[in-house]
């Protein structure tokens, strides 16, 4: 591959991860760029809404003369398709990659690049995937009609169980028993050779465990939702263009979807708790990344002393540098005004490879903050922890914020903040007696 090829991907690589988009990810082994592994998060409003979709992208010499290879691997180890364009055994149609044949204007060009391609997957990712099939893009007869809503009942289903739920149970080591739907624990390797693709790399483990804590009321509320309309062990209806090895077969089994999540973010909370053990051996040995931290505490409290726009009060719980106490009070002549929030912040002695979990002790009704306390907020430097904070407060404190469904953690928050002007005033009233109520 030459060298203005591998400065191309390069480069693409680096606008990707430093770029805004919440959806998109993508990672490479340092000694190989050819190689990227992509992470696309299911869009909101649909049947894949935060799921969490992998795929590989193989680039090869003739880049981006010739566009690469994309291989899905989020398929239930083979056994899935998640759309009509996304097959079980990995392969992406699509006329942008040349595996499906477009319309003039929609083939490859190298003005295209992987962010392209992921938009273009991600546009595949729809509310009515049933149209993605060719011939079935204008049915609208009441057969069409009816298995329209089966299919996406059925993907809604499979992306909380393969995507979410078993990707997570890999990533703890929960041992579960064999589902209903006869499929395994998430495990990376399985998939891997299931698609004929090299050995396990996981880059995204950290990034989809901070998501699930995002979006854990998300997820709760679409299985309460879906189980009023669908039995435990009713089938999964097949649809005319599902043919053997290429389908998605299965039962509905929502409740114990339910009891999977519940555990899979029990044991979050417990792996942010070990990590307070784990950091106060590290401050004892002195090791270097406490002394880090140490230093990154200092700093971060120095320069709010000198910030007259921001009160806050930090410190170390039990003088230990992986666990942070933040006590942030409202700023007058807004919505926060008078309150008084704690914060807890805790580290991992992985920091920064593994980000910090940072969680409202004091009760908030906020579209950033989840029911259960986790907040929403992006760091503009991860490595940096005055930048965590600084990210912390701005999420919280934002007064006219862009609406961006893929920040808003507190369902019925948001549906009220962005609904009618009457909803609006009940968002804030609410928000309002949970600002006083958190001065008592």
């Amino acid at each position: 591959m030459s060298n203005q090829s591998i400065l191309r991907i390069t480069r693409e690589l680096g606008e990707i991860q430093r770029g805004s988009d919440l959806s998109l990810a993508v990672a490479c082994r340092d000694i190989d760029v050819r190689h990227v592994r992509a992470l696309i998060i299911g869009p909101p409003d649909t049947p894949y809404e935060f799921g969490f979709f992998e795929f590989t992208v193989k680039f090869t010499r003739d880049y981006p003369t010739k566009a690469p290879q994309v291989t899905a691997i989020t398929t239930n180890s083979g056994r899935t398709r998640f759309n009509p364009n996304i097959y079980a055994g990995g392969r992406v149609c699509l006329s942008i990659l040349g595996t499906w044949r477009g319309e003039r204007g929609e083939e490859w060009s190298s003005a295209q690049g992987l962010e392209s391609i992921l938009i273009s997957i991600q546009s595949l990712m729809s509310q009515n995937p049933y149209e993605n099939e060719p011939g079935f893009e204008d049915a609208n007869s009441d057969y069409d009609v009816k298995n329209q809503k089966a299919y996406v009942a059925k993907i809604r289903h499979e992306t909380l169980r393969i995507s979410v739920i078993e990707r997570l149970e890999g990533y703890l080591g929960i041992n579960t028993e064999t589902p209903p739907n006869a499929a395994t624990v998430y495990n990376a390797e399985e998939e891997y050779k299931a698609n004929a693709i090299e050995a396990p790399f996981e880059p995204f483990k950290d990034l989809c465990k901070r998501r699930f804590l995002w979006y854990y009321a998300s997820y709760l509320a679409s299985v309460e939702l879906e189980a009023s309309k669908h039995k435990d062990g009713d089938r999964f209806e097949k649809m005319p263009f599902e043919g053997p090895g290429n389908t998605m077969e299965g039962t509905f089994q929502y409740s114990l979807l339910k009891a999977r999540l519940q555990m899979i973010y029990q044991k979050l909370n417990e792996e942010a708790l070990n990590w307070v053990k784990e950091g106060q051996v590290a401050a004892h040995k002195e090791l270097s990344i406490a002394n880090n931290l140490q230093r990154q505490f200092e700093q971060t409290v120095e320069k709010y002393k000198k910030n007259d726009s921001i009160t806050l009060d930090l410190e170390l719980v039990d003088r230990n540098p992986f666990v942070w106490q933040l006590v942030l009070f409202g700023r007058p002549m807004t919505n926060l005004d008078g309150g008084v929030f704690r914060v807890l912040i805790y580290l991992s002695p992985k920091f920064p490879d593994i980000l910090p979990r940072v969680t409202f002790e004091t009760p908030i009704f906020h579209h950033r903050v989840s029911p259960q306390g986790v907040i929403c907020y992006n760091p503009a430097r991860k490595d940096e922890m005055k930048s965590h904070v600084e990210a912390i407060i701005e999420a919280i404190d934002e007064e006219s914020p862009a609406y961006d469904p893929r920040t808003l953690v507190h369902p019925e928050a948001a549906k009220l903040l962005w609904g009618p002007a009457e909803d609006r005033k009940v968002y804030n009233r609410r928000l309002r007696r949970s600002v006083q109520d958190s001065a008592e």
